[in-house]
């Protein structure tokens, strides 16, 4: 995930002149970066807090998380191509699907190690009905809906959910300390 930043911020591109104005034409790519870096930072710390709690890692378990990586590893072409297009209705809709499909693909890692655990695993205890998860999800799904109509409202809800996220799942630390 550190390297998918690395690639995101080697996007950014210095404004072609020396004043501050010359800042304002930036400013998309530079706040769209800053969203997706606070993704890859939330997927960052829940993926490793995850993994702390997982005690049996199988096949489908690794397929579960290569699924993840490939969804993620995408963040940085909707970054820039959002960034260039400044609230554009296919790029916001594109940026929120990557966002749902990475969600999704975190929702599935997460029950294929329960699975490869069972009922009683520290990762099950901790996450109960998760909440926050579904929420996300149908957040993510309103965004893309509305991308074609109010774009702007998409880049709301994204930020919404990046919220509800910012600070690390606590519940798993609860159980492993």
């Amino acid at each position: 995930m550190a390297i998918l930043i690395t690639i995101m911020v080697l996007e950014l591109k210095e404004p072609s002149g020396a004043n501050w104005s010359d800042l304002h034409s930036r400013l998309p790519v530079f706040l769209s970066y800053l969203l997706s870096f606070m993704y890859l930072g939330i997927y960052w710390n829940n993926h490793h807090h995850m993994l702390q709690a997982t005690e049996r890692v199988t096949g489908a378990v690794l397929w579960a998380n290569m699924a993840l990586l490939f969804w993620l590893s995408l963040v940085p072409f909707v970054t820039a191509w959002a960034g260039a297009n400044n609230l554009a209705p296919a790029p916001t809709a594109l940026y929120g699907i990557i966002l749902l499909l990475a969600a999704l693909s975190f929702t599935i890692l997460q029950a294929t190690i329960i699975k490869a655990e069972g009922p009683n695993s520290i990762l099950k205890k901790a996450i109960g009905r998760d909440r926050k998860e579904w929420l996300s999800i149908a957040l993510y799904v309103t965004a893309i809906v509305v991308s074609g109509w109010v774009p702007w409202m998409s880049y709301a809800f994204y930020i919404i959910v990046a919220l509800i996220w910012l600070v690390p799942d606590r519940r798993i630390e609860r159980y492993l300390d």
